[in-house]
């Protein structure tokens, strides 16, 4: 029982009026609002503190010829110091950052210091009243009047400050006003009883108002700096904290670290399983990443399926390592999504400052591409920011800038590679195989920059390059030569690419069938819908399309139901093993006997030695392609190749 009138009494002198009528609030509300009235009884503080100081001083003027003169004086000496020293620490405190949460300590020591220097005053009629002339008595009276009046002014949302510095001044002139004898006083005694009443209903009625405005305040900013899906802080209060923790790096060198994360293959669950899904993920992950972290500290949501956090007061580095193995040790369980298990994954990239940088771009650019770097090496994957990945991400951005002006200055070329058909003896087309000759490094292997130009949108113009010119050298082959374009799964996200096909077919007069559309698993895993109704579309213009690096994804089998192929291409990992590798070769039969019976032509990648291709023709396979038959060659030597006098039936003799 003690306790909690203690607990009733703290919160009462800390300006909770809950028991009076006003509103309630939680202890993280109700120090945000004390924060907003030490905030305005600071903004009011100097001035107020100046009027004390000349109020004094007027009344040692008007006590001058008093009885209590040397009281007086000493008594205004100690208030006017008091006063200004009270107003210049204020203004000092209003110059600095505002807090965002004021304890219930810091308004105990304001109530207490409000209650002094009411009591400062109150002694002023009681002990000078008495022996004061009567335009002494008018100006202590005035005083204490304007002093009750200002009091209420300053203290107008703080009711328990309010009554703190009023209620002794009151107290002190209603008893010496009403000891007097004369009528006039007694009058003017009820008055002031009456206006303190007056004012201190205002002030209990606005600090009501004033609490209710700043709760409606606190919740739109709340709802401003936080993610309506996962309710975690947003972008705009990740910065602010980001700003924050940089603001204490400045002042006190506190170090910390800068942690971003994402859900792996997250697109991946939107396609197969729609946009509920994936905001159930997103939630169920924000959550568990919560838990992760100390109560000071909080995940923010920053956009998509990007998590980010500030560790602060980081003591080494080792605190946050540890961190982030929380976060990725709370994707280990599947996430229960929709009566299904979906398997979630994440990789994790940090920066620490002041070491990978002391402004909130670069150290967020840096924590990117660590994360970058981090899911390179696979799920799971922690890194921190290394000197080598900005040379690395530096010279990324110079290939891209590089990548854009590639078309227009002609350094983009094809190579062909010969597609053979085993049961024919012949050369039944080529693949398309897109170079890059850069300036200055040579050519570049399109596994380097094929990234860049998906990431940065460059793909689209590229691809129709590919396509215009690959149609454009079509056109000079024999009809019976087909050509095969890759496509990735970027341009598929392009709603002219059908158009640009068509185009391209029609500028370079070669009928539909003789191109060929090679794409693969991954690229269908990850934008299903639109790619089936623009490979059907293709299909009935009579273009084929092939499945290519068949057997390495996860969901091949599915794919060859809903969607039309031409042909599928075997990859070659089950090549390159089929002679040496029983389980190999035993995969390589089932797929060309699966093609079979679905009726889709099978090819065969990476043949490389006569007797994988023995094999393959023993084993009924349609096509091979290799270094075995040829290796991509330039467009003007592909007649070359075809009239060589080598023996098509014996490749590799």
């Amino acid at each position: 029982m003690r306790e909690y009138l203690n607990s009733c009494l703290s919160k009462l002198l800390a300006g909770d009026l809950a028991a009076f009528g006003g509103p309630a609030t939680d202890e993280a509300v109700a120090g945000y609002i004390r924060a907003e009235q030490l905030s305005l009884v600071l903004g009011y503080s100097l001035g107020i503190m100046l009027a004390n100081a000349c109020n004094a001083a007027v009344l040692a003027i008007a006590l001058w010829h008093s009885p209590d003169r040397n009281f007086a004086l000493i008594w205004a000496a100690i208030v006017i110091c008091g006063a200004l020293s009270i107003g210049l620490k204020a203004r000092s405190s209003r110059l600095m950052t505002k807090p965002q949460f004021v304890s219930r300590q810091a308004m105990h020591r304001l109530v207490r210091n409000a209650l002094v220097l009411g009591i400062a005053w109150a002694i002023v009629p009681v002990a000078f009243f008495a022996n004061a002339s009567n335009g002494g008595q008018l100006v202590i009276t005035c005083l204490c009047s304007g002093m009750l009046a200002g009091g209420a002014f300053a203290f107008a949302t703080i009711p328990v400050a309010a009554v703190a510095f009023t209620a002794p001044i009151f107290v002190g002139t209603a008893i010496c006003l009403a000891r007097n004898d004369d009528f006039a006083y007694l009058l003017v005694a009820i008055l002031v009883v009456a206006y303190g009443f007056v004012l201190l209903r205002g002030v209990f009625a606005n600090s009501f108002e004033f609490t209710r405005r700043t709760i409606a305040q606190l919740e739109a900013e709340r709802r401003g700096r936080r993610d309506p899906l996962t309710q975690l802080p947003n972008r705009f209060a990740f910065n602010e904290c980001l700003e924050g923790a940089l603001n204490r790096l400045a002042r006190t060198g506190e170090e910390f670290a800068v942690l971003l994360l994402d859900v792996d293959r997250f697109k991946e669950v939107n396609d197969k399983f729609g946009y509920p899904a994936g905001d159930e993920l997103l939630v169920q992950a924000a959550a568990r990443l919560q838990r992760c972290v100390r109560q000071i500290d909080a995940v923010a949501r920053i956009g998509g399926d990007k998590f980010a956090l500030v560790i602060t007061n980081l003591t080494k580095v080792e605190d946050a390592l540890e961190v982030a193995e929380r976060f990725v040790s709370a994707f280990a369980e599947p996430f229960a999504i929709e009566r299904c298990e979906i398997a979630g994954t994440t990789s994790v990239g940090i920066a620490v400052a002041p070491r990978d940088g002391d402004v909130p771009h670069e150290l967020l650019r840096n924590a990117d591409i660590a994360l970058y770097r981090a899911k390179q090496g696979g799920a799971g994957t922690i890194c921190f920011f290394e000197i080598t990945d900005d040379r690395s991400a530096q010279q990324r951005r110079a290939l891209q800038r590089d990548l854009e002006f590639a078309i227009d200055r002609d350094e983009l070329f094809l190579l062909y590679q010969p597609f053979f058909d085993i049961r024919e003896n012949r050369v039944t087309g080529f693949e398309a195989l897109l170079r890059w000759r850069h300036p200055v490094r040579g050519v570049i292997s399109p596994t380097e920059f094929i990234p860049i130009a998906e990431e940065t949108g460059l793909i689209h113009g590229i691809g129709e390059w590919v396509v215009r010119h690959a149609c454009a050298t079509l056109s000079n082959w024999p009809s019976d030569l087909r050509v095969a374009v890759n496509f990735s799964a970027a341009q598929f996200h392009n709603a002219s690419i059908l158009e640009t096909i068509v185009q391209a077919l029609s500028q370079a007069r070669v009928a539909p069938h003789r191109l060929e559309i090679e794409i693969t698993e991954s690229m269908l895993i990850s934008k299903y819908a639109p790619a089936s109704s623009i490979l059907n579309a293709l299909l009935q213009l009579g273009v084929t399309v092939a499945l290519d690096d068949f057997g390495t994804g996860y969901s091949s089998l599915t794919y060859l139901l809903k969607l039309p192929y031409t042909r599928i291409k075997i990859d070659q990992s089950f090549i390159r093993g089929m002679l040496s590798r029983p389980e190999s070769a035993a995969i390589v039969k089932s797929i060309i006997t699966l093609a079979k019976d679905l009726r889709i032509g099978v090819v065969a990648e990476g043949v490389e030695a006569a007797e994988q291709f023995d094999y393959l023709r023993q084993a009924n396979c349609d096509e091979v392609q290799g270094y075995l038959i040829g290796r991509p060659v330039a467009a003007e030597n592909i007649f070359a190749l075809l009239d060589q006098d080598k023996q098509w039936s014996t490749p590799g003799a």
